[in-house]
């Protein structure tokens, strides 16, 4: 990894968290070349990491190891087709672009390019993220194991044989943030319905459901047990998740989840052309 050249297309928050993961992971900021449409973008990211900085997209792709496709996916085509004459066949393209299919970009590239695509989340900007991943057959060992390593230097990374699983680890942890913010939001109205004030209602929640994942994290037991040893027989818990069962929580859950897979895969259909 220490040797790698790594150009990253599109200088947003994603692509800020990984640089970020990789400086502190011991990769060189002079190694890294970020790209943008604006020079305000690349001023930003240059100030905060000191890496180098291009305009051109042509130009900072051009003597890159490994390229981070970094940009929203309404305009991945147009970036793909952009860079294209600049990449070799060992170039490792990593797209972190949202509902993009391996195919759909081999097929903008016009080469058979080694590709892994991820669908990393927001806690990514807390190097606290979750990422599915998937390798193209053009993937070397050696590549997979690079875009791993420049994945997990912002969390966990789960690797699928299927790129049609990456639908639903968008449902699980792709989403997932936003679900729990949900959750979150209204416990902290429901406390405040029942007489906490917002301040304590919120650090309350927000401090319950950071040592409940801890729990979970470190735990030697699945989360199932885990909720049941919280569950005494009679209890104000067991209230609570009788409530919640008898209100159809799981299906809720089952639902909305396969409805994000779905879109997912709708947008890879749409976005693929």
């Amino acid at each position: 990894m220490k040797d790698l050249q790594i150009a990253f297309i599109g200088a947003g928050n994603m692509a800020r968290s990984i640089i970020g993961g990789l400086i502190e992971g011991g990769l060189a900021a002079g190694n890294i070349t970020a790209c943008a449409r604006t020079e305000e973008s690349l001023q930003k990211t240059a100030q905060e990491f000191q890496v180098n900085t291009e305009l051109d997209a042509l130009k900072a792709v051009k003597n890159a190891d490994v390229v981070v496709l970094a940009v929203k996916p309404q305009i991945l085509k147009e970036v793909a087709l952009a860079i294209a004459p600049a990449l070799t066949k060992q170039t490792l393209v990593l797209s972190v672009a949202a509902g993009i299919t391996t195919d759909s970009m081999a097929k903008w590239l016009g080469q058979e390019f080694a590709i892994v695509r991820s669908m990393p989340n927001t806690p990514s900007l807390l190097q606290l993220g979750a990422s599915g991943a998937f390798a193209n057959a053009n993937c070397s060992v050696e590549q997979r194991q690079i875009g791993n390593d420049i994945l997990a230097s912002v969390g966990i990374v789960e690797w699928v044989d299927s790129e049609a699983l990456l639908n639903p680890v968008t449902a699980v942890s792709g989403s997932g943030p936003a679900y729990y913010f949900l959750m979150m939001e209204a416990m902290i109205d429901a406390g405040v319905a029942m007489g906490l004030d917002r301040d304590s209602a919120s650090k309350l929640t927000i401090q319950t459901a950071l040592g409940a994942a801890k729990l979970a994290q470190t735990a030697d037991v699945d989360v199932a047990e885990l909720r049941r040893r919280v569950t005494s027989p009679g209890g104000t818990t067991e209230q609570a998740i009788n409530s919640f069962e008898q209100n159809h929580i799981r299906a809720t859950f089952t639902c909305a989840m396969k409805a994000a897979s779905d879109r997912g895969a709708e947008l890879a259909e749409i976005l693929g052309k």
